[in-house]
Formats: C-alpha cells, sequence, structure tokens
C-alpha cells in the first residue's frame, strides 16, 4: 500500500484554493509542498499543520491505495 494526496486535491478545489494558498496558510515549506505534489511520503508534522490549517482530520487529505505493477517494478516489491 501507498500512500495518496488526491483526497487533499479535491478539498482544495472544493474550497477553490490554490497550493500556494495551501502552503501560505499552513506555513508548510515550498519542499514539502513539492513531495506532496509528487506523492511522495511527508513527516505527520507537516499533514497536522495541513490538517489545522483546513480545520480537517487527516483522513480528509490522504488515502491509502493500492502499489500498481508500475510502484512494484519501481521498488522491487512483489
Amino acid at each position: 500500500m501507498r500512500i495518496s494526496y488526491r483526497p487533499l486535491w479535491v478539498l482544495l478545489a472544493q474550497r477553490e484554493m490554490t497550493k500556494k494558498d495551501l502552503r501560505e496558510i499552513s506555513g508548510i515549506s515550498t519542499a514539502s509542498l513539492a513531495k506532496l505534489g509528487k506523492g511522495e511520503n511527508l513527516t505527520t508534522d507537516v499533514l497536522l499543520k495541513i490538517c489545522e490549517a483546513l480545520n480537517c482530520n487527516i483522513n480528509e487529505i490522504i488515502e491509502t491505495v493500492p502499489f500498481s505493477d508500475e510502484d512494484k517494478k519501481k521498488s522491487n516489491i512483489e
């Protein structure tokens, strides 16, 4: 399984917010925002900052999804 930030992007769209807006209100770094955009892992501290800024729960910004065949090839997962 891996983490997907798709629910976060949906939430931002519903609130008519940009990634820049998210960065400014949450105080996360541009590096963390870049990791979000690439679907990379982030610390729980960063995720909690986002939740606090958006007044939501963590399950509203992330979801778990199964590894795709491509993910498995990249990571040598069986």
